[in-house]
């Protein structure tokens, strides 16, 4: 039996009647360009590399439909062509929007207040070289140290099952987060553990979103493309505002797209591993780039360097500048 028989038709309408189509899109960065009759909107589509309006948006009818890919439906087909999943992830993915977006968000001031309370936190960020508070601010940047999250939450009036259904506590109740520098994302967290006895990192279940801080990257013409978050906070921190992160050397489609929504050269500064693989997931990359139009460039770090340890070890805003404009085709 597929997803759609096994969930009601009244649970599926529910769910649509809960999530505005409008609201949903524009979490998703989707503006409004041109109003029609009958309070209909055109913007520019977010399913394919869209140049001028052609996605119609019908708020009343909780419905879209683009011109230009020829693609329609309501927020359970947006959500399953955007993130190209089935329909039960989609409904998997709607679900923890409506719900889980206030809970994480709640979660997320949480950690923020424990960041300045807890010494070893503050040490940790010193030493990949994050020290700018407004870089702390812009990246929302906070702490788990384990053992209080639950009690907070819970005292919020946040259900036992809510909080292990979002992976916020483990299945015997204990906080799932223990130790780790805590980034909020498009609808997760990223941890990363300061014990070494511990998995390095850490999201919650579901996706990982899209690029990180892509509503703000997207409007450059040059964009620096690296791995970890710690890469793109020392990077923001040295001045360089075009960068994101893709959390990882392998893209997913979504990510993938959203580099691709515009005319513009990538530089990829990917990590310089013994091993070469950084370097190949780059030229690989910038393979597939090249296919969609895109000028790609792959930023040659020191051997053994990635953009963190390069900042942490002493280069500088003007050094990584050279590299940039030593970037190979």
């Amino acid at each position: 039996m597929g997803g759609e028989q096994s969930v009601s038709r009244k649970a599926i309408d529910e769910l649509k009647q809960q999530i505005p189509l409008l609201d949903y899109l524009e979490t998703h960065h989707w503006r409004p360009v041109r109003r029609l009759s009958r309070n209909r909107w055109m913007g520019l589509c977010l399913l394919h590399n869209d140049h001028k309006p052609s996605f119609l948006m019908d708020p009343s009818q909780n419905l879209f439909y683009c011109y230009g890919c020829g693609r329609g439906g309501d927020v359970i087909r947006f959500a399953e062509l955007y993130y190209q999943v089935k329909f039960p992830q989609a409904l998997v993915l709607l679900r923890q929007w409506r719900g889980w977006a206030p809970l994480l968000q709640e979660t997320a001031s949480f950690y923020r207040m424990q960041l300045h309370r807890h010494a070893e936190a503050v040490a940790y960020l010193l030493q990949r070289g994050v020290r700018s508070p407004e870089l702390i601010e812009h990246m929302r940047i906070g702490y788990a140290p384990g053992g209080c999250l639950r009690a907070w939450l819970t005292q919020l009036g946040y259900p036992l099952s809510a909080l292990r259904q979002a992976g916020l506590v483990t299945t015997l109740g204990y906080d799932t987060y223990i130790q780790r520098i805590v980034f909020p994302l498009e609808g997760n967290l990223y941890g990363r553990s300061l014990s070494a006895l511990a998995p390095p990192h850490r999201f919650l279940p579901g996706t990982r979103g899209g690029l990180y801080a892509w509503g703000q990257v997207r409007q450059y013409q040059d964009v620096i493309l690296v791995e970890g978050l710690f890469d793109y906070a020392v990077l923001w921190q040295a001045g360089f505002h075009n960068v994101t992160c893709s959390m990882g050397n392998h893209l997913n489609a979504y990510q993938f797209r959203q580099l691709c929504d515009g005319r513009r050269t990538v530089y990829l500064t990917f990590d310089a591993d013994s091993n070469g693989s950084g370097q190949q997931a780059a030229q690989r990359l910038a393979y597939r780039l090249r296919e969609q139009g895109l000028n790609a460039r792959r930023v040659c770090l020191p051997e053994g360097h990635d953009p963190n340890s390069f900042f942490v070890q002493g280069g500088d805003a003007p050094q990584f500048q050279c590299l940039l404009e030593e970037a190979r085709l």
